[in-house]
């Protein structure tokens, strides 16, 4: 009986030192909502780039291809080289309006009034704030945006709509440095 008891002992210790198994997932997942949605949002961009490609083609006007995505050219350019773009925490007073692609208004210069706006230091959206850092005081500038570039998939909760490409006239008065 005294064996029989050591050997079970035995048995039972050789068998609970087994190392710890990992444990298989119940469902697994391939990620293919983000490469879905990935594939969603490359067509879209290419169909606004068209979209914005072809407005220009019927424009006769010479748009600056921005390195940032975007489209602009000057109304009003002032060639004045002692005259600065704003830098990093420099306030920015500026008039805007906001129109779709096609011309139609939006926000006019007087829904939206004048703006301060402390560079990368505020929201504003993507598109505009990258736009006023090419802008001297005096110019006025008129910028087409691809939705990515302008409020995106979620608008701006009231007049404008999702994945929506904007046109923007916009006037700089001044900047006051940090």
């Amino acid at each position: 009986m005294n064996k029989l008891c050591t050997f079970i002992i035995v048995i039972l210790a050789l068998v609970s030192c087994k190392s710890p198994e990992a444990r298989k997932p119940v469902s697994v997942k391939t990620g293919s909502f983000i490469d879905a949605s990935v594939e969603r949002n490359k067509k879209l961009n290419a169909k606004e780039h068209a979209s914005i490609e072809k407005l220009l083609k019927n424009k006769n006007i010479d748009y600056i291809a921005s390195q940032s995505g975007f489209w602009y050219y000057y109304n009003n350019k002032i060639d004045i080289d002692s005259l600065k773009t704003p830098n990093f925490g420099d306030v920015v007073n500026f008039n805007y309006d906001v129109k779709t692609i096609n011309g139609n208004l939006i926000y006019s210069e007087e829904d939206l009034k004048t703006q301060n706006y402390a560079m990368d230091r505020q929201e504003i959206f993507t598109g505009l704030r990258e736009g006023l850092k090419l802008m001297k005081p005096g110019e006025t500038v008129t910028f087409l945006f691809p939705s990515q570039k302008a409020y995106g998939y979620y608008g701006d909760q009231k007049k404008i709509g999702t994945n929506m490409p904007l046109m923007c006239k916009v006037t700089v008065n001044s900047i006051t440095e940090k």
